[in-house]
């Protein structure tokens, strides 16, 4: 008989072990969008709308033989998969890669492509309606969305502010660190470090209107147009009382370094879902995603399995497409030439994983 796998979340992690594993098993990747989205390049289309199409992938291509079944899973256990619309999937393997949320435009909010697409529109139209921007958090979102901004309308004011004392922590060294201040400099980007708003603004974010805010240091900002660019969370409520067992004070999986989840012989967790010590990117899910593939196809066939091994700290950040920096330990630096040429080439990537 077949043996059945149900993956839960069609993002960067569950497309790629969904694909590795439809020539040995039966198949069913759930997924609510209507389309793959690839959030890396979101900001990308925000600031130019010619993206947009590229990011929104169909998930027509991925499977040969299993099947995408387009709704939500409501809860999951270690042998089934309930979904919203009512039927119940038995599973013997399951996968658990849901990722994180975020808040509004690093992630898209619901399920209908037409509508997220529409959305990233009128966010464009927006920005080059705004006579300035203020953005909150000076993480990589915030940096890339400020690099976004400032190549596509030179001249226009934006500032990011952070009570962090340095950019991106200390878990960088401080070439990386530089070279981005520089480029932000050259950019005209504005970034207030050590410091945060008394209260945040009075008006929605992605509202233009005029409006002031004060920082903790005194100083008087305007603009009329703001964002957050912190906050993601991790959602795990579907999960069932003998999952959630797992989750730890921070909402992440704990899995063993085969991925499993602790407690769990047939249930996998990739990419933002687990626990694993590294940062949450799409290179981690991919490889992630792998070695999860390749576990269930060994316990399918009864040979070795793979040991996780975690991602030492790196980053490639874009600032405009002719911009940015980055870094990895086993490659150095990147420069803005490298950098920028990154991300077309990811994107091409997972096209070809989804067989676009």
């Amino acid at each position: 008989m077949t043996t059945k796998v149900v993956v839960v979340g069609g993002g960067y992690g569950g497309v790629v072990v969904a694909r590795a594993l439809d020539d040995i098993a039966d198949v069913t990747l759930v997924e609510p969008k209507e389309a793959f989205v690839h959030h890396v390049a979101q900001l990308r289309a925000v600031a130019d709308p010619a993206w947009i199409e590229k990011i929104f992938i169909p998930y027509d291509g991925l499977l040969t033989h299993g099947r995408v079944i387009r709704d939500t899973a409501v809860r999951v256990g270690p042998e089934s998969v309930e979904l919203a619309s009512g039927p119940r999937l038995e599973a013997d393997y399951v996968v658990l890669a849901t990722g994180s949320t975020g808040p509004f435009p690093s992630r898209t909010e619901g399920a209908d492509r037409n509508a997220a697409a529409q959305r990233l529109l009128d966010l464009h139209d927006s920005l080059a309606r705004a006579s300035s921007v203020l953005l909150l958090g000076a993480g990589a979102i915030g940096l890339e969305f400020a690099g976004e901004i400032a190549a596509a309308w030179p001249g226009r004011p934006v500032t990011v502010v952070d009570p962090a004392p340095e950019l991106l922590g200390g878990r960088f060294p401080d070439e990386l660190r530089s070279e981005l201040a520089r480029q932000l400099d050259e950019l005209g980007v504005r970034v207030l470090l050590g410091t945060k708003l008394d209260t945040p603004p009075g008006i929605p974010a992605g509202t233009v209107r005029p409006f002031t805010v004060t920082t903790g240091d005194g100083e008087v900002l305007a603009a009329d147009l703001w964002f957050p660019c912190y906050g993601s969370e991790v959602p795990s409520s579907y999960l069932g009382a003998e999952l959630a067992a797992a989750r730890r004070p921070d909402g992440r999986l704990a899995v063993t370094e085969h991925l499993r989840v602790t407690g769990h012989e047939r249930v996998f967790a990739v990419g933002d879902l687990n626990g694993t010590p590294e940062l949450k990117t799409g290179r981690a899910a991919d490889a992630q995603a792998e070695v999860v593939a390749a576990n269930i196809r060994a316990l399918i066939g009864g040979g070795p399995l793979t040991a996780y091994e975690p991602f030492p700290d790196g980053m490639i950040l874009t600032l405009g497409p002719a911009g940015g920096a980055g870094y990895a330990p086993e490659f150095g630096m990147f420069g803005a030439a490298e950098t920028a040429q990154f991300k077309g080439t990811f994107l091409d990537h997972y096209r070809a994983k989804l067989g676009a």
